[in-house]
């Protein structure tokens, strides 16, 4: 009996190893997967069109610039913002004002969190997948990790197992003190290049849903 426990624990932490070193070797394949498809995308510049709406009601668009620096970072300027509520006057205009530029600040730190979700360096996918349970599919790879960025939240990954590149990416994280989920949708170009299509952000505690669209994407000329 002795010897069988023995054996069953020595199987148990080998395959355990075998577990790790398996999802080691996932995150070293899909990062370099990322990286390559990352340097084509830097050639291009697009808009995002973000739609916010508070309790079912479109409140405010706003459309954002995006495109790599020199560094590969990705930047983000703002264009436009366009409220669809009716502008009071004096006083009580003053103050609407201000608590629509408020809604405009929460709204962009909202989508800046979720570019931490859609780009990850390579340091911060193999953390993921150090972490993460992984489940094949078939042609989809399912990745769940918890505690990515921030104590309790939780990211899950579907990779195209073929090209190993991003199809959703779905995650619960907290902007500030208040919950945040979010849904990050990726497409191919003709060429093959992956990049973000869609993003649906909810924040309860705002009563606020955000429906970001990617478009007008454009390769730089040098």
């Amino acid at each position: 009996m002795k010897l069988n426990f023995l054996a069953i624990a020595l199987f148990l932490l080998t395959t355990g190893a075998f577990a790790q070193s398996d999802n080691e070797k996932l995150a070293l394949t899909i990062s370099k997967a990322d990286e390559e498809n990352t340097t084509k995308l830097k050639s291009y510049i697009w808009k995002r069109k973000s739609d916010v709406s508070v309790d079912g009601q479109v409140k405010l668009t706003t459309l954002t610039e995006f495109s790599f620096d020199a560094q590969g970072k990705i930047q983000a300027k703002l264009v436009d913002a366009e409220s669809s509520v009716e502008q009071k006057r004096g006083l009580r205009g003053r103050a609407q004002k201000s608590a629509m530029e408020d809604k405009a600040d929460y709204v962009q730190k909202a989508l800046e969190l979720s570019l931490a979700y859609t780009y990850m360096t390579k340091g911060q996918l193999m953390d993921f997948f150090t972490k993460a349970t992984v489940t094949n599919k078939g042609d989809v790879i399912e990745a769940t990790g918890q505690d990515v960025y921030v104590k309790g939240d939780k990211l899950t990954i579907l990779i195209d197992a073929k090209t190993n590149l991003y199809l959703k990416k779905t995650f619960s994280s907290l902007l500030g003190k208040d919950a945040i989920d979010g849904e990050i949708n990726y497409e191919k170009f003709s060429s093959g290049v992956n990049h973000g299509s869609t993003t649906v952000l909810n924040m309860p505690a705002q009563k606020m849903k955000i429906n970001a669209v990617n478009q007008d994407y454009s390769q730089r000329v040098n």
